[in-house]
């Protein structure tokens, strides 16, 4: 077979904490002495179903040490409140930060959860009287809500999109200019435009991480050293879809969705040159 399958808990992320943050990181878990490179980012930072993400990758390329502050689900309000986290980049070399998403923070529209930023708490009052015939409390996570959300009405949906992607750019923005190291953005991309979505939500959700366009990510002007864009493999199929990873059966669905082995490899690639000159 081209890839593992095994039981719950084949995969050991050897989770770790550091200082006095609540969060739990992948591990293995690093001594922060300088020098070291700071990871912050989502479930491919993380490396979800992978044995070696990128972060760990990087450190094998360049000898520097790789510190893994990736979260699954995460969006930007998770590590803008924690201050480990804050205190890690700002000891960093270099930080390199993954393009998350626009739907799992807290913006004008709903509330997410502190930790889990894919979890969402609540609606506001300009959420609610946009979709008044919406019973928000049927909803336990941002995707889903904001998928039905477009489905009802996709006219209304643009109010909520032109919402979300205003407030991630400046949110974005903030975040960055907060980090005393250079940082570098790692984007992993979606399909290419000629490849034909599965549906409508597909479309407006975009090709990588959710409601990112290149004008959201050409506005961040502050502090970046860098940009990395990691591309999808143009053709992966059965096989390759899952070539390297590691998931029991149950996982699958989830593992058809993250970035390959080899995208890993390819941001590796291209970060070592950027981090040789930063470092």
């Amino acid at each position: 077979m081209t890839y593992d399958i095994l039981g719950p808990g084949a995969l050991d992320y050897l989770p770790c904490q550091y200082g006095t943050s609540q969060l739990t990181f992948r591990g293995p878990k690093r001594v922060l002495e300088a020098p070291y490179v700071a990871f912050i980012g989502g479930t491919q930072t993380f490396g979800k179903f992978i044995e070696q993400p990128f972060p760990l990758r990087v450190e094998h390329l360049t000898g520097v040490t790789s510190v893994n502050f990736g979260q699954v689900g995460a969006g930007l309000d998770v590590f803008a409140r924690d201050a480990v986290v804050q205190g890690a980049a700002h000891g960093a070399r270099v930080t390199v930060v993954e393009v998350l998403g626009a739907a799992n923070m807290n913006n004008p529209l709903y509330k997410v959860h502190h930790r889990r930023n894919d979890r969402f708490v609540w609606a506001a009052k300009d959420l609610r009287d946009l979709y008044p015939e919406v019973d928000f409390a049927q909803f336990n996570f941002t995707h889903h809500m904001l998928r039905d959300l477009f489905r009802l009405d996709s006219v209304r949906f643009e109010q909520v999109l032109q919402r979300l992607q205003r407030v991630w750019v400046r949110r974005m923005n903030r975040f960055l200019s907060h980090l005393k190291s250079p940082v570098v953005l790692v984007w992993f991309r979606g399909p290419e435009e000629n490849v034909e979505p599965a549906d409508e939500w597909s479309a407006k959700i975009g090709r990588g991480p959710a409601f990112i366009t290149q004008s959201m990510v050409d506005a961040l002007d502050e502090g970046v050293g860098g940009l990395v864009e990691v591309l999808p493999e143009v053709e992966r199929g059965e096989a390759g879809s899952k070539q390297g990873l590691v998931f029991n059966p149950l996982e699958e669905a989830a593992a058809r969705a993250v970035a390959s082995p080899a995208q890993h490899q390819a941001a590796a690639d291209a970060l070592r040159p950027i981090l040789d000159a930063l470092m």
